[in-house]
């Protein structure tokens, strides 16, 4: 009997493995098995399912499963997804406990309803696709990472990993950036185009240089497709690493953390994002004000260095231009802020919605995250979005000094705090972190929000030590 039980367990296990790996080949058949496996994990536990979230929004962020179904659905939009669909069913069931709503919740809530308001107004003028509903949807379930955050890191521990995962897939995006970077462009090219099976562009369009111009300097890219995606994210993941290296009880040992730090800041000088540049420097400046005073100096050996190795000269010159608005990039930014100001001061109060707009002299697109949002939802909706992240950023200025009663969640509560300041420092001159087809990085914004607050809730929940 114990042998026939063995046998029928191999033959249950193998005949399916078997199955998917004859019909769809070793390589795909081994990516369906291993997306298989992930994902009866992420059902176990939503702890894996932020983790396996935060690799894809650092690493694979426009992967797509090669399959039509009237769309492709990315790997974000099936992680998505399953950790909603698990964490709603815990809801339901009564596993997951009372629903923790933190102080922008309201905020939020109303930042939601006002885009959905936009949406449906602005049908009236532009058709409604598949493809505009897709993106739609994908940007209100990254404001909603929010409270799928709070509402899963009830721990400590779980905290700390799911922020060392985020890290360690920043690292990771960062080091394959500067690989890529100074690998031969033919070799690079090829590297970037075996993406292609799922869904990434291919061809010598995958490299990108300044002003789009293969005379200037290449831009580092990663897997992130456009070098400003790459340096919005990299502030998150670089200010959270930084907060780790001067940290009393740092998440990982001192010396690695030190190596990711420089991987990420040496990635985010090759890709040549000013903005992303400028909110990182910002970030770590207060970093260094508030809590570590010794990183300053750190900071300014950085710039020195900068501004003395050949190397960087040319990117030097280029933040120099940017600032003096000498460069086509910048001068064509200028423009955008105008044509968006005309489109905005046309349709005021709610904007002209997410798929087009109703006057043949506008466009709908600018570089800039606070006029977009304008764009799409009015002043109105733009009020509600600095409401929420002024309601977040208040609470953690308020009361810094109550973070330093926990040693191992202090670095991680200012490093998200300060993270923040830097991407919204950092999206006056992007628009990622609210743009319907960069839904990862606007969900990225909503997973570190919802790391501090989860962060600052544990803390708050410890009784003051007597005095």
């Amino acid at each position: 009997m114990r042998a026939v039980t063995v046998l029928a367990l191999c033959l249950a296990a193998g005949v399916p493995v078997g199955a998917i790996l004859g019909l769809l080949g070793a390589i795909y058949g081994s990516a369906v098995l291993f997306a298989l496996a992930l994902a009866y994990l992420m059902m176990r536990s939503i702890t894996v399912g932020l983790i396996v979230l935060a690799g894809i929004i650092c690493l694979l962020p426009f992967a797509a499963v090669p399959i039509d179904i009237g769309f492709s659905p990315t790997f974000l939009d099936l992680a998505l997804a399953l950790v909603f669909f698990v964490w709603i069913s815990r809801l339901v069931t009564h596993k997951e406990g009372e629903f923790i709503a933190p102080v922008p919740t309201g905020a939020i809530l109303v930042f939601m309803g006002l885009a959905l308001v936009s949406f449906i107004a602005g049908l009236s003028h532009s058709p409604l696709t598949a493809n505009v509903v897709r993106h739609f949807v994908e940007i209100l379930l990254s404001v909603a990472v929010f409270w799928l955050v709070t509402n899963t890191l009830r721990r400590a521990q779980d905290v700390r990993l799911v922020t060392l995962a985020l890290i360690l897939a920043g690292f990771a995006a960062a080091a394959i950036g500067i690989v890529l970077y100074v690998l031969p462009e033919t070799l690079a090219i090829r590297v970037l185009s075996a993406l292609r099976v799922v869904r990434y562009p291919s061809g010598p369009e995958v490299l990108r240089y300044v002003e789009d111009d293969p005379s200037l300097p290449l831009r580092a890219i990663s897997t992130s497709v456009d070098p400003n995606i790459l340096g919005g994210m990299l502030i998150f993941v670089t200010t959270l690493t930084a907060a780790q290296v001067l940290a009393p009880q740092p998440i990982l040992k001192r010396g690695w953390l030190i190596l990711m730090l420089v991987t990420m800041v040496t990635c985010m000088v090759l890709t040549f994002s000013r903005g992303s540049f400028a909110g990182l420097v910002v970030a770590l400046v207060l970093l260094s004000a508030l809590r570590y005073p010794k990183m300053l100096w750190y900071i300014l050996a950085g710039i020195v260095v900068l501004l003395v190795l050949p190397p960087s000269r040319a990117y030097v010159e280029h933040f120099i231009e940017g600032v003096q608005g000498q460069d086509l990039a910048t001068q064509m930014r200028f423009g955008e802020y105008k044509d968006a100001l005309i489109l905005i001061s046309r349709y005021p109060w709610f904007g002209v919605g997410f798929a087009g707009t109703p006057d043949i002299d506008t466009y709908l697109g600018v570089s800039n995250v606070y006029l977009l949002i304008a764009e799409e939802m009015g002043v109105i909706g733009l009020s509600a979005f600095l409401v929420a992240m002024g309601s977040f950023l208040h609470g953690f200025f308020a009361r810094l000094a109550l973070w330093r009663r926990r040693p191992d969640l202090e670095p991680i509560v200012l490093g998200a705090g300060l993270a923040v300041v830097g991407a919204l420092i950092g999206g006056i001159l992007d628009h990622y972190l609210f743009n319907l087809n960069f839904p990862h990085a606007a969900a990225l914004l909503w997973f570190v929000v919802g790391l501090g607050a989860a962060g600052m809730r544990l803390i708050g929940l410890e009784p003051r030590p007597a005095p």
